[in-house]
């Protein structure tokens, strides 16, 4: 019998390396690796032309809005910009409308999904106001919880020490990870009070006000919380040097801690704010040039666990305002992600084993996806195919995502994805999206 599809001619990053060889895809999973004439027949044939084959991207902080907040994003329009990007699976986070807070409304969310993603995708949830319903909420399917220490969001007030401890155990007692917005809500609710009654609204005051302060004194209750609960703490979009400081060293302490960078923080400091403006307007805030570099230094020495977008489209109107404090805070970025970091490739400042640990290896590993991540034999087939010296211009009006702009306007890249192959379906070819929606699958 053939298989279902053969993609041939191809470079392939497998066995931690790279190889010339083809690929056949049977039920949604790799079949085969092998030399094109080791290759089983099959119905379908896609001639790669030398293209490089990588696992598809797994992008672990992702708002797919939707609901009330579909004028923003939709989970079409936002899956759809995922797999423009090269990215096969997202994991969208809680803070939407209505919150995902209980297993009522993360039910809901599934089934209005299920029927409108292009890609895989993955829940997070917030923290519900009774602690039995965490348990529920993991038996719905949700992959992780979602707290930020900066607001409150869900049943879980963050200043309460004693129940966000308790909400940590439960959750390293049922082997779920919490993602944590690292900010210090205190100090940051003090700093805009005080801004705001000296008459501060600029673009300075928001960097005032989320100061790097804010953001290392979260780090280190996240670290705290990790060492008394036992529950794999996560920090999301980490952008001080001081707080890349704080989570080593507790990773060396043996600490059961992860962190992610965005490239927003990767590539663009507070000097691309100030002359960008408020499209450039992003929480945690864009940070100082020493930041960048050794943000980036991190990444190429392989001390940073994954790269992930916090793609958080917005309507153009929020985006604009005369007081930086009604300015909607957010960069949608899922469809230059990895094309930025393509480009960070083609530099020679990363290698692409530590790209693939990024953005598929490590992801997969911290949030269970037992069988994606990789490409071998018996995994799903989630792929990307990249044309590594195709140079472009980002141009967002050709963004799937509803969020047509970007502080990255106008860059050169080198390197694009090409083709994205979700559960081994071509869902999109050369910028195109060829799936129907509903092709995704909800992981849980």
């Amino acid at each position: 019998m053939p298989v279902d599809l053969v993609l041939k001619n191809a470079k392939i990053y497998a066995f931690n390396r790279i190889i010339e060889a083809g690929l056949a895809v049977e039920d949604g999973k790799i079949f085969k690796i092998a030399k094109e004439a080791n290759l089983p027949r099959s119905s379908e044939k896609i001639d790669l032309n030398g293209l490089l084959v990588l696992p598809g991207v797994i992008d672990v902080h992702v708002h797919l809005r939707d609901q009330e907040l579909s004028y923003k994003e939709d989970f079409l329009s936002g899956t759809s910009a995922a797999a423009s990007g090269g990215v096969t699976l997202v994991m969208d986070m809680p803070n939407n409308k209505p919150v995902t807070m209980d297993s009522a409304a993360l039910r809901e969310r599934m089934n209005l999904a299920s029927r409108k993603i292009v890609v895989n995708t993955a829940f997070y949830s917030a923290f519900p106001a009774k602690i039995e319903e965490i348990k529920r909420i993991v038996d719905e399917g949700a992959k992780a919880f979602k707290i930020f220490f900066s607001h409150r969001v869900g049943g879980l007030d963050p200043d309460d020490d004693v129940a966000v401890a308790e909400a940590f155990r439960e959750a390293s007692k049922l082997n779920v990870p919490v993602a944590v917005h690292a900010e210090d809500g205190a100090l940051l609710r003090e700093n805009i009070r005080r801004l705001r009654l000296n008459g501060r609204d600029g673009l300075d005051a928001y960097l005032e006000a989320h100061s790097q302060e804010v953001e290392v004194n979260g780090v280190r209750r996240a670290v705290d919380l990790a060492a008394k609960s036992g529950a794999h703490i996560h920090i999301c979009h980490l952008s001080t040097s001081e707080g890349l400081k704080i989570i080593l060293n507790a990773k060396r302490s043996g600490l059961p801690v992860s962190c992610e960078v965005t490239p927003n923080h990767l590539f663009l400091s507070a000097r691309h704010m100030r002359e960008i403006g408020s499209i450039a307007l992003t929480n945690p805030p864009l940070r100082l040039e020493s930041d960048v570099s050794n943000l980036q230094s991190a990444l190429e020495k392989g001390l940073i666990d994954a790269v992930a977008s916090d793609h958080a489209p917005h309507a153009l109107k929020e985006k604009e305002s005369s007081s930086v404090w009604d300015i909607s805070a957010g960069i949608a970025g899922i469809e230059t992600m990895l094309p930025l970091l393509l480009t960070h490739v083609n530099r020679g400042y990363l290698p692409i084993s530590t790209l693939v640990k990024v953005t598929a290896e490590n992801p997969a590993e911290i949030f269970g996806f037992k069988d994606r991540g990789c490409i071998a034999e018996g995994k799903c087939a989630d792929l990307v195919a990249v044309d590594l010296k195709r140079e472009w211009l980002i141009d967002p009006s050709e963004f799937h995502s509803k969020a047509k702009f970007s502080p990255f306007e106008g860059w050169r890249v080198k390197g694009k994805p090409v083709k994205t192959f979700v559960n081994g379906l071509l869902v999109m070819d050369d910028g195109e999206i060829v799936a129907k929606p509903g092709v995704g699958r909800i992981i849980k």
